[in-house]
């Protein structure tokens, strides 16, 4: 931008002392020009230039994304809140629903979750496939380790809560969040619809009876 500045001054330099001078007269016919296209690049210059951040004019900075509203599935309970038979479907509900709820689910199964689902062993890619979920928020715990309490410290980790049926009162002194009002959210099915603790008004129906994790 340095450069078609000294070019216009330069030629309007030229441009007076053609006025100024009768003997410089013809100087215009290059001094005219040479103005007006230099103030076409000083134009072009001034508008190409790097515009300032915004942020460091008024002093201010974007907020940061709001972190997510994480909330844990003990997907080996919820999937038998369609019945006595385990079934993927009512966990596939429950994600769908929270996701409509503004939350983001994670969900950990047990070792032997696939062999009742599927007859076979599935992992974290399978299940994260069944739910649509990206496999780093499905977990598949290691056969012969208990999920409760993996369940329970995700859920203090991330500040979340844990949806599930199963009290956990084997661990309510490691988890005291347990006791926590809210902590675990109860859900099922009431005449073939799911309801959750986080709806409107869960007291209108009845939990799913609980077939996971006794406790």
């Amino acid at each position: 931008m340095l450069v078609p500045f000294l070019l216009f001054l330069l030629s309007l330099a030229g441009v007076a002392a053609a006025f100024a001078l009768p003997g410089l007269s013809d100087l215009i016919l290059i001094a005219g020009p040479s103005c007006l296209a230099s103030l076409w690049l000083l134009f072009h210059a001034w508008r190409a230039r790097p515009v300032a951040d915004p942020a460091w004019i008024v002093g201010w900075r974007p907020r940061p994304r709001k972190d997510p509203a994480w909330i844990v599935i003990d997907g080996s309970n919820v999937m038998h809140w369609g019945g006595d038979t385990p079934r993927i479907e009512p966990v596939r509900e429950v994600v769908r629903h929270l996701k409509g709820l503004g939350f983001t689910p994670g969900v950990i199964f047990d070792a032997n979750a696939g062999y009742l689902l599927e007859g076979r062993y599935c992992h974290d890619h399978v299940f994260g496939k069944m739910l649509g979920l990206p496999t780093d928020r499905v977990m598949v715990v290691d056969k012969g380790t208990q999920a409760d309490p993996i369940i329970l410290r995700e859920a203090q980790d991330l500040k979340a809560r844990v949806v599930t049926n199963d009290r956990y009162r084997d661990w309510a002194e490691r988890f005291p969040d347990i006791r926590s009002p809210g902590f675990l959210v109860r859900g099922g099915y009431r005449k073939g619809r799911l309801w959750l603790d986080l709806d409107a008004e869960p007291e209108a129906a009845h939990p799913a009876p609980r077939h996971a994790h006794p406790a």
